[in-house]
């Protein structure tokens, strides 16, 4: 039944530094494409609203480097993730950009109503200058050593190294991205969102939808919230000369931070879709918005930018926020820098005119509940086993029998049994349970109701065996095929949302007129003597030379990857040398394990209970892209005793598990051969 709401689904922003792999299609675009397309097919009033984030500070790091304008950058991958889009078929209503005119004046406007309005809180604090490139430094153009691991090449921001999260002045011997030297401490003006004084609205609007938000939404967004200091005031503006010019006096040289600016794109891309109707969606208390994204994005989607509509008033806020787990491949986590990807651009190239084979794997492996892997065999697997023996199959019998039989035609004067009106009666339900998984975001279950109705289809042809009774009574072969043409037709509806080029070929085949959501479920929707079109096949068998170039290019990467490991180990010297004084300074012993879980507001850190045979301390360590607290619990470990205690996200870690990295990037514990007592010493 249509609805009377109107439904604003948006699609994260894919940042505009590098292509789309398939990552953030299984995390964000087809699930949302998916959900669009059935909307649309329900009669819906949808807008599916998209564009590229193209500010921040990886911007201007990529053009540094590679020696171009930030505009040159984001301008080179824009097009090349729209185009990408259109040809994979994700079918946005419009695809905009926040480097626009339009977007810098929304963007702006917001920020000044909010300005206007004394929401933000004025602070001058100490950041990082470089003086000779005379500019501040965001973190991310500030390099130094680790503290908590001495990696000597972290992040403003974060060491990539060991997961910690960090401030500039944390790091050791800091420098400047820019130009090497030493940077000095400057103060600096800049405008915060209180998100202290705003945590009781938004705890409000959080626990409204304790109920209808998916588990990991949710419980992320508590652990923000009950973490031990609570949710902090976050600048909303950046010393940066990239990015939306902060609208206010004393600004100057100032743009708005990312997080502020990128969410307002979907307010940008409204109006450059409706014009002045823009309002009609955003202002209208029965619009459902609807926020596609990955788990990376749930604080920015579901507190930051709910907080800023809120403090704006008369705009709509998120109603869902349906955020997917991330997907692997090939067992390893996907890395850009490591090229360690599916490209959607090349897959395109790869495997001409089969999208739908990559919508169909992809969503029978989407990161729905937890993260998941993909893999080249499991892809062929799909297409052959599935998409070509079973819904393949399946309609090329119904149109090559019924070429054979009758012409180009659908037979006349048939006579349904009540064993084809039972098999007809199934549809409905069959069907009903396609769209209520689409609507809950099950989309894999989605895709497996939908292949049941292909197998029914297949049962029922097997069962019934035509190209049998066309010899003894060709009449009930004749309304066989017949009731096998009525659920094609069905599944050439049903099929639109989660294989839409598969559903145009289907449509083409049936030479079915316009149909919608509603007209799949009854029980003929082909009239007798109905024409159909010349057979060919739906899917093709995928070879395992196919498959097998796939797998040697990722052995390439993997290869080169390894290779460029070995020269920077042995391009970077030793570190100094150290008295055996120093060295027996080190107190490192054997632990074991006790307890083990995430810490909140982090995706990287692990906070370990740790048996040393000495005492029981907690230890912050940076491994969760490795290891699932469940699996760690019990081992033991080398634990480095005697390093000074150091507070990491309120939590103080008295300790640091020794770890192992091999050429793959992936990380083992420095553990003994076999068991011993805990606090035996390592020397």
């Amino acid at each position: 039944m249509k609805s009377s709401k109107k439904h604003l689904v948006t699609a994260a922003l894919p940042y505009a530094n590098g292509p789309i792999h398939i990552g953030h299609i299984a995390g964000c675009y087809l699930p949302a494409d998916i959900y669009v397309r059935y909307l649309r097919l329900r009669g819906e009033d949808v807008k599916f609203i998209c564009g590229s984030d193209e500010h921040g500070v990886a911007i201007t790091i990529k053009a540094k480097k590679e020696g171009i304008t930030p505009q040159q950058v984001v301008d080179k991958y824009h097009h090349l993730m729209k185009s990408s889009f259109d040809e994979f078929g994700i079918s946005f209503d419009v695809y905009s950009r926040t480097s626009s005119d339009l977007h810098k004046e929304t963007a702006g406007e917001f920020f000044k109503n909010l300005y206007d309005k004394g929401v933000f809180s004025e602070k001058e604090t100490e950041q990082y200058y470089d003086e000779e490139a005379k500019q501040f430094l965001a973190d991310r153009y500030i390099t130094g050593t680790c503290p908590n691991c001495k990696n000597e090449n972290a992040y403003g921001d974060q060491c990539e190294s060991c997961g910690t999260s960090l401030n500039p002045t944390d790091l050791i011997n800091p420098k400047s991205a820019l130009s090497g030297a030493k940077p000095v401490l400057k103060k600096t003006k800049n405008w915060f969102l209180p998100l202290d004084e705003l945590s009781p609205k938004i705890r409000q609007y959080i626990e409204q939808h304790k109920d209808d938000w998916k588990p990991n939404v949710y419980g992320q967004c508590k652990s923000w919230l009950d973490a031990g200091d609570g949710l902090q005031p976050r600048s909303m503006t950046r010393d940066l000369d990239w990015g939306v010019p902060v609208p206010v006096e004393g600004a100057d040289g100032k743009v708005l931070y990312v997080w502020f600016d990128a969410p307002l794109g979907y307010i940008t891309a409204t109006k450059e879709l409706l014009g002045d109707g823009w309002e009609d969606y955003w202002k209208d208390k029965d619009t459902q918005l609807i926020q596609f994204i990955g788990k990376d994005n749930i604080v920015f989607h579901c507190i930051i930018f709910p907080s800023i509509l809120m403090e704006h008033g008369d705009m709509v806020l998120p109603t869902q926020v349906p955020a997917n787990e991330f997907l692997n491949l090939e067992g390893g986590k996907i890395s850009t820098s490591r090229n360690w990807a599916v490209w959607l651009h090349e897959y395109l190239e790869d495997f001409k005119d089969q999208q739908d084979v990559l919508r169909y794997a992809l969503c029978a492996s989407m990161p729905e509940t937890k993260d998941n892997d993909f893999t080249w065999k499991e892809f062929q697997t799909k297409n052959n086993s599935e998409l070509v023996a079973i819904l393949g199959n399946f309609v090329n019998r119904i149109l090559v029998l019924t070429q054979k039989y009758n012409g180009l035609n659908l037979p006349s004067n048939v006579e349904i049994s009540e064993g084809d009106r039972s098999i007809l009666n199934q549809l409905p339900t069959l069907i009903e349970k396609v769209e209520k998984s689409i609507e809950n975001y099950k989309f894999r279950d989605a895709l497996s109701d939908l292949m049941n109705i292909a197998r029914l289809g297949n049962k029922y042809l097997a069962d019934e065996e035509p190209w049998k009774i066309i010899k003894t009574d060709e009449k009930r072969a004749h309304s066989i095929l017949y009731v096998a043409a009525q659920i094609g037709a069905a599944l050439s509806i049903v099929s639109e949302p989660l294989l839409p080029h598969t559903a145009q070929k289907l449509k083409s085949f049936f030479n079915t007129a316009p149909l919608t959501w509603e007209d799949a479920k009854k029980p003929i929707i082909l009239e007798e003597g109905h024409s159909i079109e010349k057979p060919s096949l739906l899917f093709s068998k995928i070879e395992d030379e196919a498959i097998q170039a796939q797998l040697d290019k990722l052995e390439k990467t993997k290869s080169e990857n390894e290779k460029d490991m070995e020269t920077n180990a042995e391009v970077t010297p030793a570190k100094e040398n150290i008295t055996y004084d120093d060295f027996v300074k080190l107190d490192i012993r054997v632990g074991t394990i006790l307890e083990a879980e995430r810490v909140p507001k982090t995706d990287k850190l692990l906070k370990f209970l740790v048996d040393t045979g000495i005492d029981q301390r907690t230890i912050i360590s940076g491994i969760a892209e490795h290891f699932a607290p469940e699996d760690v619990i019990g081992q033991q470990v080398s634990v480095l005793v005697n390093l000074e205690p150091r507070k990491m996200r309120g939590i103080e870690s008295a300790g640091m598990i020794l770890m192992a990295e091999d050429a793959d990037g992936k990380l083992v514990f420095a553990q003994p051969s076999t068991k011993v007592t805990n606090g035996s010493i390592i020397a």
